[in-house]
């Protein structure tokens, strides 16, 4: 056989490069940026807030901005920190 691919393969590989040559630009895409909301800049003054970060708080347990709810969680950090030594 002098060829093994039909123009059906030959059309499907076209099709399968082109999508991932799409994909791969969409990931290198600029993302819009995202201000920084008022109730995490509440806390950006407290004790462990370091630049670049900031007030670090990934799974959002502050996101409403409530001194109490914060002090309380720090204080369980830092009992729980002291129990483990």
């Amino acid at each position: 056989p002098a060829s093994q691919f039909s123009p059906s393969k030959f059309s499907n590989m076209k099709s399968v490069i082109f999508a991932a040559l799409v994909a791969s630009a969409a990931a290198f895409a600029p993302s819009a940026k995202v201000a920084k909301t008022t109730s995490l800049n509440a806390f950006e003054d407290e004790l462990g807030a370091q630049p670049p970060l900031g007030f670090y708080d990934p799974l959002g347990l502050v996101a409403d901005g409530d001194q109490e709810k914060f002090d309380r969680l720090r204080y369980v950090e830092i009992k729980h920190g002291r129990i483990c030594q």
